[in-house]
């Protein structure tokens, strides 16, 4: 397991050991199925992550260099502790914004914090490229078999077809990072910045009184009640901090719906079933027929802003491609200069002027 290294503090700012645990204990069940049938699934989801190369290949014109990711077929518990080891290299060196005095307290509370988070995520996350493998190396794509056995079976679409599909998505993100191969160290710098900055507010609300920090977690709830407001973190974030969150969403909506533009560009040639998966795919993002208590948590841990990077960013992508076609689109891997920033994603032409004049 990896561990944040010792600075000032000598304590990192979450027990990442203790979130992991949390997590793994947390994380629900996936669906019953016979032994041969959960057999073929993992077989036919590395069959298909090894297809979606060559596909992902032609239909991005990118070319990268580097080792291809390494695919682990994973249960919800495993996906579960294999994001606390990458979230631990992500934040890694940000123990001097812990005070000494408060560094136990910080961590129990971001253990218990991420372990819970992390545990809701397992049952909705189908795959996962993660390019922060604990001691480095090349990236790993993470597919959760559970989860993509739910959700075929829910759906009725075909397995093969659905299969390919998810992992021509994940692929896509492998090929994003190594064709930009300072785009993980970019992420993660602004990242820590951001959760440096956040870390040090914590602190200041921990100091502060608890009837103060009631009151902002319960309009937070209100709002989420109401189908105001955005996630719960919000109400704590400085005005700062609000700007550097939403430059590092638009990135983030980048990847994203360049991904789903890209699983959706190979056509029924490659995946039959591809607009009958999406449709029906749409529909389950949406959360039709879901109870209002899990409407709520989804808005308040911000995974509705998540469905909205998908959107926004395949929005992006399809106004680029129209513009200046998709060579031109590739232009946005170049440097770190060239990713949108929080504006152009919402306003193509912006991005288009700038970069191509």
């Amino acid at each position: 397991m990896a561990h944040a290294s010792s600075t000032a503090t000598g304590r990192p700012a979450v027990d990442w050991p203790a979130a992991a645990r949390i997590a793994a204990r947390l994380a629900p069940p996936g669906p019953v199925a016979p032994r041969q049938r959960l057999h073929d699934l993992v077989g036919g989801l590395r069959e298909a992550a090894g297809t979606a190369v060559d596909h992902v290949r032609e239909v991005t014109r990118m070319a990268p260099d580097g080792v291809p990711a390494s695919v682990v077929v994973v249960d919800r518990a495993s996906w579960a502790r294999a994001n606390t080891q990458s979230m631990a290299t992500m934040v890694d060196g940000i123990e001097d914004a812990v005070p000494r005095g408060l560094a136990p307290a910080v961590q129990a509370a971001g253990a218990a914090e991420v372990g819970a988070v992390l545990a809701l995520l397992s049952g909705r996350v189908l795959g996962q490229y993660d390019p922060y493998v604990p001691g480095g190396g090349p990236g790993r794509l993470l597919l959760v078999a559970p989860n993509v056995l739910q959700a075929e079976t829910s759906m009725g679409v075909p397995a093969r077809d659905f299969r390919l599909w998810v992992c021509l998505h994940e692929q896509t993100h492998a090929w994003q990072f190594a064709a930009a191969p300072w785009l993980a160290d970019h992420l993660r710098d602004r990242t820590r910045d951001l959760v440096t900055e956040l870390t040090r507010t914590s602190a200041e609300l921990a100091k502060a009184r608890i009837d103060h920090k009631l009151a902002v977690v319960g309009r937070a709830v209100l709002d989420a009640l109401r189908g105001r407001g955005d996630t719960l973190v919000d109400g704590f974030l400085t005005p700062r901090q609000k700007d550097a969150l939403a430059d590092i969403t638009a990135v983030m909506a980048l990847l994203e719906g360049h991904a789903d533009v890209m699983m959706d560009a190979v056509g029924p040639s490659v995946v039959p079933s591809v607009r009958r998966i999406r449709a029906r795919f749409e529909r389950r993002r949406d959360g039709e027929g879901r109870p209002a208590f899990d409407v709520v948590v989804r808005r308040l841990l911000g995974m509705d802003a998540k469905l909205a990077q998908y959107r926004d960013g395949a929005t992006f992508v399809r106004a680029v491609e129209r513009a200046v076609g998709r060579d031109g689109l590739n232009a946005v891997w170049a440097a770190p200069g060239n990713l949108p920033d929080a504006r152009e994603i919402s306003d193509p032409r912006a991005w288009v002027r700038r970069v191509h004049g």
